[in-house]
């Protein structure tokens, strides 16, 4: 959606640092200094002999030498190939160092290397495992430049696009409520009312349609999300209204004046207060992230569970990122737009955020992205859209999105269900 869109650019990184840590908040500033700071790795260009030797000795430095258990895991968007290259070069560089690599259960070190990469460098990061509760981290980095000669493999991820519904009104969300093979009836939202849809002989036939009673002036830039549920039919939350339905057809829409926060994720309870004026969200969460209930105003947030808490990705007024996890708060700028949602898939980490682009009416895009630590990593192609993207809402199961664009060649509103396809 277009809203406010700032466009801004990530700090480079550091690669002299090495961080030992008691604790969860201990290493949060270390890789937060470690994403903030400046990068002293140009001079290795492209040269992975280099990065490697580098790595090494800062993990030799930290474990010493002796025996330990070695795992190297890519998640960047290097090749298959050089993946391979890169991991027997980082074991040949320790094994000279004299850190010998053996199995878990004879090892007196754990040693986790992570490929990973921001939008202007490779980050490769080590957690140096001794003893019982001795953990350390070590860093380093390689820019990424055009100069790179890398033979790319087809993206991991491509993200699927299968249109749901078109019309002149604009569309606010969209629900499925029945399915298959493919979607079967639907929900509709627009500003005046929800519409069912089924689906009839390959053609869709409305089955009713419900006035949305309010005695409200809805603002401008108009928002509202459709959600199915269990023990009725659905919720509706609009700026200042809530509406639910009945529980069997024919359905009758009851709606009232309402402050009650919107659900911002149907997998994880977070909610958040809409500002009834505008078209963003005021930065009071219900019943928070761990302890933090506030945030700066937002327009949309995605959660990523970890397996300790869940990063909460907020997508702010001021064209800046603030990632919550419960104890503290983190602030990044980003070239992206003001939309995003979150889809868990079998593809990757099993997490991706769904991000669109700056960009005017003319013509949007998604594209997913993954974040190994709090610098988020592109996985999949740019997806296009023929007009600007003015919603983007995670389906209540999670597993896919909906995203709709106001065509600039049609003037319709268009609604499609996003959906992650692995590679090969």
């Amino acid at each position: 959606m277009i809203r406010n869109r700032a466009a801004a650019v990530y700090n480079s990184t550091i690669a002299d640092m090495c961080c030992p840590f008691p604790g969860f908040l201990s290493r949060f500033v270390c890789v937060l200094l470690f994403v903030l700071c400046g990068s002293t790795m140009a001079a290795f260009g492209t040269d992975w002999v280099v990065v490697q030797q580098d790595l090494a000795h800062r993990i030799v430095g930290v474990a010493g030498p002796g025996a330990a258990s070695v795992e190297v895991v890519n998640r960047s968007s290097l090749t298959k190939r050089d993946f391979d290259d890169i991991n027997r070069g980082l074991r040949a560089q320790l094994e000279s160092l004299g850190l010998r690599t053996v199995k878990p259960e004879q090892a007196a070190a754990t040693v986790l290397i992570t490929l990973s990469e921001n939008l202007q460098n490779y980050v490769w990061v080590a957690e140096i495992h001794q003893g019982a509760g001795e953990i350390s981290v070590v860093m380093t980095s390689a820019p990424r430049s055009e100069s790179v000669e890398l033979v790319r493999e087809s993206p991991a991820m491509v993200i699927r696009k299968t249109p749901l519904w078109s019309q002149e009104r604009p569309i606010l969300d969209v629900a499925i409520l029945q399915e298959g093979a493919a979607p079967s009836q639907i929900a509709v939202l627009d500003p005046d009312k929800v519409a069912i849809y089924r689906l009839a002989d390959g053609r869709w036939q409305q089955e009713q349609s419900l006035p949305i009673m309010h005695s409200r002036i809805w603002p401008r830039d108009m928002r509202g999300r459709l959600i199915p549920r269990q023990d009725h039919w659905f919720d509706i939350y609009l700026p200042g209204v809530f509406c639910q339905s009945s529980n069997s057809p024919p359905l009758a829409l009851v709606c009232r004046p309402s402050d009650d926060p919107w659900p911002l994720s149907g997998q994880f309870p977070l909610g958040g207060f809409f500002a009834a004026t505008r078209n963003f969200f005021t930065g009071v969460l219900a019943p928070g992230v761990g302890k933090q209930t506030s945030t700066a105003k937002f327009y949309s947030a995605a959660p990523l569970p970890r397996p300790t808490y869940t990063l909460w990705i907020f997508s702010g007024v001021d064209g800046t990122l603030r990632l919550l996890d419960g104890a503290s708060e983190q602030t990044a700028r980003v070239t992206w737009g003001s939309d995003l949602a979150n889809v868990k898939t079998a593809c990757g980490s099993g997490w991706q955020v769904l991000a669109t682009r700056p960009g005017d009416n003319a013509g949007d895009s998604v594209r997913a992205f993954e974040f190994p630590d709090r610098d988020p990593v592109p996985v999949s192609p740019v997806l296009e859209f023929a007009g600007g993207i003015t919603a983007l809402w995670t389906e209540a199961k999670g597993a896919s999105a909906i995203a709709v664009s106001h065509n600039s060649e049609t003037g319709n509103y268009e609604a499609f269900r996003l959906s992650m396809a692995c590679g090969q």
